[in-house]
């Protein structure tokens, strides 16, 4: 049974389109994977289908009475609410229903017979719907999902403002879960979670019955949950049967026989070209030049899509640091209370170190400490000398009003504008990202952007808190291979084990010290 039907699908942003005629049904129990490049349009495809952002042209129907929940990265948490309010909210309908039953009682008093026996079978009904949908057993039901990812221990009752990036976005899956939608939308539902909390999603999307088109750039974790793959690329949506790794094989083969393609009809032209030059001015061979030139008319040309920019990301090394890069005495991390038992660490010079565990441990907490960029809760860490420093944060501050050009101006101001595009370019971003004002690009984009920063200057102590969210697989191969071949230390917060296991000499669970269960 057909889900989702989407017909001749088009859209695009000024004149740079997204998709043109995009067409597929969605049916009842498939698993999809959505594969996209950053900035190739995967939010804009999600905002379409969730009917948040109308197309240009085409239409999308869903079938009736089907309720679609959407796991977006980007939803704004109210202040003031609580994690127990926004697990809660996925109840609002039933909240709702409830408020209509008191009103109907207040009014009860006052009604006419009539009305009386009408208000009487509307409440029976409100009654019956909150009883189908466990209304009376909400608060046992977000306690459920709350223990399932460890929310409970960070307290159900803390402001949804004050949480990690990895704790908001259990809230936020948790929420979705407890609605029970008919089809499940997911945008890298892994970013920022940690190893056990992906394990769980992983058997929860095995068991889950119902459909779900799941974009992710976690390669073992896509192929572990999905059965289908939708391939987003130049505007065209094709669809692939089985994981990602039999996608790319069959895509592989497909790419190749298109071009063998394309070179043997280039060849045809030329020679139909050279023919219909050389003979249509003879009046003994001219009937044959046309009909060359008719055939040359009628022929349907294969264009190969253009190639996409892809990014370079060499890192430049500064001279040679002390023995010690760092050192902790009695280091206890924290803000109003402890996240961690007193740690003595000490980091030698060539060491590449991961920093593992679950989320609101205090792992990027304990970078910031070590930076100086926040006081620790007691005890201190030292900076060894001739340091040059490369951080690379989670996230760009919010409130950024620069273009991408400004924004590596303001680090290298000497550079020209040639060079700061070149530079930008070099990380896999098009003119079209390079103009934009950096907050409107997406996650992968802005990365890059950041990364851009990293590259360009002389560092000799790399500190990366989850440099692979956001990012597409061919930027994070690219960056793994840039990672592996830097000459200087490196000290890395990390969730995904293929990415780091045979980057790293030394990998440092903060499980071990933490204050803090997550």
């Amino acid at each position: 049974m057909s889900i989702l039907n989407v017909e001749h699908l088009s859209h695009g942003f000024g004149d740079r389109a997204i998709f043109t005629d995009v067409s597929f049904r969605l049916l009842k129990g498939e698993h999809i994977g959505l594969v996209v490049a950053n900035g190739e349009g995967k939010s804009t495809f999600m905002n379409i289908v969730t009917g948040h952002l109308m197309p240009d042209e085409g239409k999308v129907e869903w079938s009736k009475n089907v309720k679609a929940g959407y796991l977006d990265q980007h939803t704004v948490l109210e202040a003031g609410m609580t994690i127990r309010d926004v697990l809660a909210s996925a109840f609002n309908p039933l909240y709702e229903m409830e408020e209509r039953m008191n009103a109907l009682c207040d009014q009860m008093g006052d009604a006419t017979p009539e009305e009386l026996d009408k208000m009487m079978e509307e409440l029976g009904t409100i009654q019956d719907l909150l009883t189908m949908h466990d209304f009376y057993m909400i608060d046992a039901k977000v306690d459920e999902i709350g223990r399932a990812f460890g929310l409970d221990e960070i307290g159900m009752d803390k402001d949804v403002t004050e949480l990690s990036g990895g704790q908001r976005t259990k809230v936020l899956l948790g929420k979705l879960l407890l609605e029970k939608p008919d089809i499940l939308l997911l945008d890298e539902p892994t970013n920022y979670l940690d190893v056990q909390h992906i394990e769980w999603l992983k058997r929860y999307l095995l068991e889950y019955e119902n459909a779900f088109i799941l974009i992710s750039h976690d390669i073992p974790f896509l192929n572990s949950v999905v059965n289908l793959i939708y391939h987003m690329e130049n505007q065209e949506l094709n669809r692939y049967v089985g994981d990602y790794d039999k996608f790319q094989e069959v895509y592989a083969v497909k790419k190749s026989q298109l071009e063998a393609a394309y070179r043997r009809q280039q060849q045809e032209i030329t020679q139909l070209e050279d023919f219909v030059a050389r003979n249509k001015a003879r009046v003994a061979t001219r009937n044959m030049a046309m009909s060359r030139q008719k055939k040359l008319d009628k022929m349907d040309v294969i264009t190969l899509a253009k190639e996409k920019p892809k990014p370079e990301f060499n890192f430049k090394t500064a001279r040679t640091p002390g023995k010690y890069l760092f050192e902790t005495k009695d280091l206890v991390i924290g803000y109003d209370e402890p996240l961690s038992k007193p740690l003595n660490l000490k980091m030698e010079r060539g060491e590449k170190i991961a920093l593992i565990g679950a989320n609101g441990i205090g792992k990027t907490t304990l970078l910031r400490s070590i930076l100086g960029l926040i006081k620790p809760y007691s005890g201190f860490a030292q900076l060894g000398d001739y340091l040059y420093l490369g951080y690379f944060e989670q996230e760009m501050p919010p409130g950024n009003t620069s273009s991408c050009i400004e924004e590596i101006w303001k680090e290298f101001p000497s550079l020209s504008q040639y060079e700061v595009r070149s530079a930008l370019a070099k990380c896999g971003l098009t003119t079209d990202h390079i103009e934009s004002k950096v907050r409107v690009l997406s996650g992968g984009e802005q990365a890059k952007v950041r990364l851009c920063k990293l590259i360009n200057k002389e560092t000799n102590f790399l500190l990366l808190d989850e440099p692979t969210n956001h990012l597409d697989v061919v930027a994070k191969e690219e960056l793994h291979r840039a990672l592996k071949e830097y000459k200087g230390s490196l000290l890395l917060i990390c969730h995904e084990p293929d990415f780091y296991e045979d980057l790293v000499t030394q990998v440092w669970d903060c499980g071990t010290w933490t204050t803090k269960i997550c």
